[in-house]
C-alpha cells in the first residue's frame, strides 16, 4: 500500500506531466505546420516542378511590346511570373507558350509566332538563371546546373498556317510542343470553343491533313498538345498518334463541367495511350466561377488519380494566360502550398514526385523514342487542299501571262482607249472644218 507522501508525489508528477502535455498540444499545430513545410521543401528540392503551361511571353508583348531591355525578369510587376517567384515555387522547368490570337489566322499568324519565339529565346538565353532546352537530356542536365529550363510550346495550330514546312521550321527554332487548336478551329482540327465561327464542318474533327500534322509531329519528336481541342479531335488524335500526348493545361470535367476540361471517359482513353493531363489552376476551370481555393484544386487531383492514377497527372498552371487563380495560388511562387495540401490528403511522396516531374520526363522520353523509330521516314510533303483553307492572303505562285495585258489591267481602259479617243477627235476636227467651209 502506497504511503500518503508517495501518493501525493505521484499525483504531483501526473499533474506536471499533464501540464506539459497541454503545452505541447497547444504548440502542435505550429510544430506540425513547420514540419509539413519542411517536408514539402525537401520533396520539391529533390523533385522540382516541370510546369506544362505559362503565358509570360504573351504578357511581355501586351505590357512591354517585347522590349526586354525595359524590364528585369527577376522582378516583374503586373504579372504572376518572374525568375524570383519561379525559384521560390521550385519551378525547375517551364513550358513557355507561344500564343498569337485567333484573329491572326489567315493573316500574319506566322510572323507573330516568330516574334513570340524570338522573345522566349531571348529571355532564356540572355538571363543566366534560364536555359533553353530542346531534349529530355538537356532538361535533366539543366537541373544539375540549377537552371530554370525553358521549353517552347506553340499554343494553337493556326500558327503554322496549314503548312508542314512551317511546322518543321518552328521545330528547328526550338519548338517542342504544339496545341492543335486554340479557341478557333483550324482548317484541319476542331476547337473545344465556339467563340469563332470559322472552318466549321460536320463529323470531321481531324481532316486527312490534320492527321498528317500529327504524324509529322511524331516524326519530329514534337509533343502533341490537346488542350483547347474538341473531344472529337482528341479521340481522332489518340487513334492516329504513334506517341503519347498531353493536355498541357486542363482539369477534370467531373469536378467542373467546363468545355476546356476532360471527362472521365476521355481520361481513360488518354491513359490507354500513356498520355498526361497537366492540371490547370485557373479558377474558371477549377470551380466554374471566378473564385476558388486550394482545396478545390486538390479535388481535381484526387478525382483524376481515382480515375487514371497519379502516374498520368502533371501540373500546367496557366499563369499569365488566365485572369483569376485560387486563393493561396495567386502566382508561381505558391506551388508548395498545393503540394502541402496533397500531402495532407495522403498522397505519397512517390506519387507527388511523379506529378512534379517524373511523369513528364517519361512521356517526353517516349516521344523521342517514337521519333528515333521514325528516323528513316522522309519529311511529309502532304499539302492542305486549297478549298479547305480558302485563304485570300495566300499568293498563287503562277507566273503572269505575258501574252496579254496584266491581270489587273481593264482591256477597255488605258492604252486601248487612246486610239478610240484619237478617232473621235479627228471626226470632230473634220466636222468643224466642213462647217467653216460652208
Amino acid at each position: 500500500m502506497l504511503s500518503w507522501k508517495t501518493s501525493s508525489g505521484l499525483c504531483g508528477l501526473l499533474m506536471k506531466s499533464l501540464g506539459h502535455f497541454v503545452v505541447l498540444s497547444s504548440l502542435y499545430p505550429l510544430v506540425s505546420g513547420y514540419s509539413e513545410r519542411e517536408r514539402v521543401h525537401d520533396l520539391m528540392s529533390r523533385y522540382p516542378l516541370i510546369d506544362g503551361h505559362n503565358d509570360l511571353a504573351l504578357q511581355l508583348r501586351i505590357l512591354h511590346n517585347n522590349r526586354l531591355s525595359q524590364i528585369d525578369l527577376h522582378n516583374v510587376s503586373r504579372v504572376a511570373t518572374d525568375i524570383s517567384r519561379l525559384q521560390a515555387g521550385h519551378v525547375q522547368a517551364q513550358m513557355f507558350a507561344v500564343y498569337v490570337m485567333c484573329g491572326a489566322q489567315e493573316k500574319d499568324a506566322v510572323r507573330l509566332t516568330l516574334e513570340q519565339i524570338d522573345v522566349v529565346r531571348r529571355m532564356c538565353t540572355e538571363y543566366k538563371d534560364f536555359e533553353l532546352v530542346t531534349s529530355v537530356q538537356e532538361l535533366k542536365n539543366s537541373k544539375l546546373r540549377h537552371k530554370i529550363a525553358c521549353l517552347i510550346s506553340i499554343e494553337g495550330g493556326h500558327s503554322i498556317d496549314s503548312s508542314l514546312p512551317a511546322l518543321r521550321m518552328f521545330y528547328q527554332l526550338g519548338v517542342r510542343s504544339m496545341a492543335l487548336t486554340h479557341t478557333c478551329n483550324t482548317p484541319w482540327a476542331e476547337s473545344s470553343s465556339k467563340l469563332y465561327k470559322v472552318f466549321q464542318r460536320q463529323n470531321n474533327s481531324l481532316t486527312p491533313f490534320g492527321e498528317a500534322v500529327v504524324g509529322e509531329m511524331n516524326r519530329l519528336g514534337m509533343i502533341v498538345d490537346l488542350s483547347h481541342t474538341s473531344w472529337g479531335t482528341v479521340m481522332a488524335v489518340l487513334r492516329h498518334s504513334k506517341a503519347p500526348v498531353i493536355f498541357s493545361h486542363s482539369s477534370s470535367y467531373s469536378i467542373c463541367n467546363h468545355s476546356r476540361n476532360v471527362p472521365d471517359w476521355l481520361l481513360k482513353e488518354l491513359k490507354k495511350k500513356r498520355g498526361l493531363i497537366m492540371v490547370n489552376l485557373h479558377s474558371r476551370f477549377i470551380s466554374c466561377k471566378d473564385e476558388a481555393n486550394i482545396s478545390r484544386v486538390a479535388d481535381h487531383f484526387d478525382h483524376i488519380k481515382t480515375v487514371i492514377g497519379a502516374e498520368s497527372i502533371g501540373i500546367g498552371g496557366d499563369y499569365e494566360g488566365a485572369v483569376s487563380f485560387p486563393q493561396g495560388l495567386e502566382d508561381v511562387s505558391k506551388y508548395p502550398a498545393l503540394i502541402q495540401e496533397l500531402l495532407r490528403r495522403n498522397w505519397t511522396e512517390n506519387e507527388l514526385a511523379n506529378v512534379l516531374r517524373r511523369n513528364f520526363l517519361q512521356l517526353f522520353e517516349e516521344v523521342e523514342r517514337v521519333r528515333d523509330e521514325m528516323n528513316t521516314e522522309p519529311p511529309s510533303e502532304v499539302q492542305v487542299p486549297a478549298e479547305e483553307v480558302h485563304n485570300s492572303c495566300r499568293l498563287d505562285l503562277r507566273p503572269p501571262d505575258r501574252r496579254g495585258p496584266p491581270a489587273d489591267q481593264n482591256p477597255s481602259s488605258g492604252a486601248q482607249q487612246r486610239p478610240r479617243g484619237l478617232l473621235i477627235l479627228a471626226i470632230v476636227l473634220l466636222m468643224s472644218s466642213l462647217l467653216m467651209i460652208d
